[in-house]
């Protein structure tokens, strides 16, 4: 590790969000665990100092990547949803950008690993859930407004929402954990299948006779 006395002075104008940014490249070599205050602060070229006036802890930097890898998270799905063009039948629309969201969840997952598993970090996820950045909106924004999408569609009673809310993400999530963790030997036709296979069954659930 350079030694702090050779660390050059840091001129950059926005030394939080640099440090974020080297929080987010070692999430992505790591995970949560790989998260080192010191370690940001060598490779943003500051004294360790200079990043305590920004972080206090390292569980602050911490929430701070969460936080971005959530509004990662919600991007990668909003991309999705604008991958899947109008037919101009609205519940098949619907359902379409719902299956789409499912889908960019767990492919975020396995596309950035080390994000992923900071975003829910237990230590993490509750403070970066609660504050995510201005402006951005959180994976749970975006699921929320398919799911209304359904009901104004007239697919999902208005009733229905919370259940709906947690049957999508439970299904989704605990996917991407299994193909993160006992199901990783798998192929990637074999890992499309069972994405496709999940997002039908989350249908059949939420859809009754739809899907």
């Amino acid at each position: 590790m350079t030694p702090a006395t050779s660390v050059k002075p840091y001129h950059h104008g926005d030394l939080r969000n640099a440090l974020v940014e080297a929080g987010v490249e070692l999430a992505r070599e790591g995970g949560p665990a790989a998260i080192v205050l010191r370690e940001a602060a060598r490779r943003v070229g500051v004294s360790p100092n200079a990043a305590y006036r920004h972080f206090d802890s390292l569980p602050a930097l911490v929430t701070a990547v969460a936080q971005r890898a959530l509004t990662d998270l919600a991007k990668a799905m909003q991309t999705e949803i604008r991958r899947c063009r109008p037919s101009g039948d609205e519940q098949a629309d619907a359902w379409r950008t719902a299956r789409a969201v499912g889908k960019a969840y767990v492919e975020f997952a396995l596309r950035e690993q080390g994000l992923f598993q900071t975003a829910f970090d237990r230590r993490a996820h509750a403070a970066a859930s609660d504050h995510i950045e201005p402006g951005a909106v959180s994976p749970q924004d975006v699921l929320t407004e398919r799911l209304e999408a359904l009901v104004a569609a007239g697919l999902l009673p208005a009733a229905d929402m919370a259940a709906a809310r947690m049957l999508a993400w439970s299904s989704v999530h605990g996917l991407a954990l299994l193909l993160l963790g006992p199901l990783e030997h798998l192929s990637r036709r074999e890992r499309k299948a069972m994405v496709e296979a999940t997002l039908d069954q989350v249908g059949a659930g939420l859809l009754p006779g739809r899907t």
